[in-house]
């Protein structure tokens, strides 16, 4: 297990998140605020605000995301790239983190009163990835309702654009889009052959 790229994430993640808990000052260096990036070159906060949590829930859903999608990415990485796959999960994991947030950044860069925190960019894209290859594998929403990975992708993408649009509270929906479409997209140009997959799939399934 301690091998695993996405189990040591995970456990970095939560130690981080328990960490920063304990520590407001720490907890508002780590956090994504736009304005700071761009007026005081904090710049490591495009990183650290993937690996803080503003609660217990959030970081609960976004690492039970990540358990499952990830360790199976992972799988994937390594075989389609086996002298390199555990480094170039690493490096798609980060920068699914700093790219979720670039909309967000241009978009708040002069609001200084602007924060998000969170891997939920990184899992979307982490989920994305994996749903590339595993279109039809079912998702189980709360457990209970399974939806077949392809249609799951659909929903969350008109959610979060929805909700993006709708604005408020301290969730960045965006992140969730594009951490969602970045996954798509460095797996399409690491790997262009998974789309014959991915419709083949799909075809089986509904043929």
């Amino acid at each position: 297990m301690w091998e695993s790229i996405s189990f040591l994430i995970i456990v970095l993640t939560i130690a981080v998140s328990l960490v920063a808990w304990r520590s407001d000052d720490l907890l508002s260096k780590m956090t994504m605020n736009p304005y700071r990036i761009a007026n005081r070159k904090e710049y490591w906060r495009f990183v650290t605000s993937g690996f803080i949590h503003a609660d217990f829930t959030h970081l609960f859903f976004n690492m039970f995301s990540f358990f499952f999608f990830g360790l199976q990415l992972e799988q994937v990485f390594g075989i389609l790239f086996p002298n390199s796959g555990k480094i170039l999960f690493v490096v798609f994991y980060l920068l699914a983190i700093i790219v979720a947030d670039l909309p967000t950044y241009f978009k708040q860069v002069k609001n200084p009163n602007y924060n998000s925190l969170g891997a939920s960019g990184a899992v979307s894209a982490v989920i994305f990835a994996g749903i590339l290859f595993f279109p039809v594998e079912k998702i189980y929403l709360f457990g209970l309702i399974g939806i077949p990975g392809f249609i799951y992708a659909g929903l969350f993408t008109w959610y979060s654009i929805a909700m993006d649009k709708r604005g408020g509270g301290f969730v960045n929906h965006s992140a969730h889009l594009y951490g969602g479409l970045f996954g798509l997209a460095f797996m399409t140009i690491l790997y262009p052959s998974a789309w014959l997959t991915f419709f083949q799939q799909i075809k089986t399934m509904i043929w």
